[in-house]
């Protein structure tokens, strides 16, 4: 049976209460920026993060959220959820949090949005395999959060807030925590060098934390939306049945988790400096999600042609686009769909990008593709390829 909690009677009231008295007041929206003479020329149309909104949903990745696994690849189904659907219920999720704590709404829909805008395809198998071919080459690592700012600072630079960037860098949904208690960054110089020490320490990249609440509501609102809609994909998947998960505190069903972790939230966390799950819902969080992996993540059939062949093909891709970048091959796809690409955008201000270090252009190629582009890219790259590819369709067994 359901089990829904709602939000006590008296903190239900202060929250409806103050939010009335809030209203017409605003909030706080400073943001520091590297470039503010740019942005206060567009202070009086937009908001600071709202602005923000608009750019990371301008941006030419954007749109490659929507062929880009969650957690199932290679299956022809429309249902399954795809990152495109996951910033947005992060995002949905985040608001509702934000909107009872009066948060800035526009802070949490820019970090949520933006979040996993330099996650590669194939979902975190195809992350882990870009990791190890960089690492290999280069003694740095790639790692999704980070490379979503280096997507919106570096390759495509929106001139977005630190605010923002830093929700983005911090967000990291496999690092659960039971508070989160936001951690301030004085400046950029800071903010770079800590994005500097991630790239060479990824044991450091899981301790960075949000600069904002804002920040920490994102992070919280990744977990809620994934816990309980993965599980919700292995079973039309065909992966495992439902009853196969077990009822907890927070319940067994993505709608009873998304409710009653958020109820928590809000009850913890009112007028609170941090972001907090009692003890009981974070035990629980903690132990859905091992559940999660044990049932769903680890499945021996999910991820079996991603290892067996997806893993060789990436290393092909990885190591021709290299030699092409090495020997100055123009007519490569690296240089007519991907460089040229870039610096032709419209607020492409470093027309150097070019220059960049090789392995760092074919990481930003690779992590940009979306799965079926992968795939194509390496049957164009190598058309003698004996690596087969099969897709699950809507009709197979």
């Amino acid at each position: 049976m359901a089990n829904f909690e709602i939000l006590s009677s008296e903190l239900n009231s202060k929250i409806e209460t103050e939010r009335q008295a809030a209203q017409g007041r605003g909030f706080d929206e400073r943001s520091a920026r590297y470039r503010v003479a740019e942005h206060s020329a567009r202070r009086g149309l937009f908001g600071p993060f709202a602005e923000d909104i608009d750019k990371i949903m301008h941006c030419p990745y954007f749109s490659r959220y929507v062929d880009k696994t969650q957690v199932y690849s290679l299956f022809k189904n429309d249902d399954l959820t795809r990152r495109s659907l996951h910033v947005q219920l992060v995002s949905r999720i985040a608001r509702t949090i934000g909107k009872a704590l009066g948060l800035n709404l526009d802070l949490i829909e820019a970090i949520a949005l933006g979040h996993d805008i330099g996650h590669p395809a194939f979902a975190h198998t195809g992350e882990h395999l870009i990791d190890k071919l960089y690492f290999e080459h280069t003694g740095r690592h790639f790692l999704h959060n980070i490379h979503s700012v280096r997507v919106l600072d570096k390759i495509h630079p929106f001139n977005l807030s630190l605010e923002t960037l830093n929700g983005i860098a911090s967000h990291n949904g496999e690092m659960e925590l039971s508070v989160y208690e936001p951690i301030p960054v004085k400046d950029f110089a800071e903010f770079d060098e800590i994005m500097e020490k991630c790239a060479l320490d990824k044991k450091f990249a899981d301790k960075i934390m949000p600069c904002t609440l804002e920040g920490a509501v994102v992070r919280i609102s990744d977990i809620i939306a994934y816990l309980g809609k993965d599980r919700d994909d292995a079973v039309l998947a065909g992966a495992i049945d439902r009853s196969a998960f077990e009822q907890s505190a927070i319940g067994a069903s993505n709608d009873e988790i998304v409710n009653n972790l958020i109820v928590n939230v809000v009850e913890n966390s009112y007028g609170k400096p941090y972001i907090k799950l009692d003890e009981a819902h974070f035990e629980a969080l903690r132990l859905a999600k091992k559940e999660n992996y044990e049932k769903v993540y680890n499945f021996a059939g999910a991820h079996t042609c991603l290892q067996d062949v997806i893993a060789p093909m990436m290393a092909e891709v990885y190591n021709q686009l290299l030699a092409d970048i090495k020997g100055g091959v123009k007519s490569s796809p690296i240089f007519t769909h991907h460089i040229a690409h870039v610096v032709k955008q419209p607020l492409k201000r470093d027309t150097r990008y070019e220059l960049n270090e090789p392995n760092q252009l074919v990481v930003d190629y690779m992590a940009s593709m979306t799965d079926d582009y992968f795939i194509e890219l390496h049957g164009y790259l190598f058309k003698d390829s004996a690596y087969d590819v099969r897709y699950r369709g809507y009709f197979d067994e």
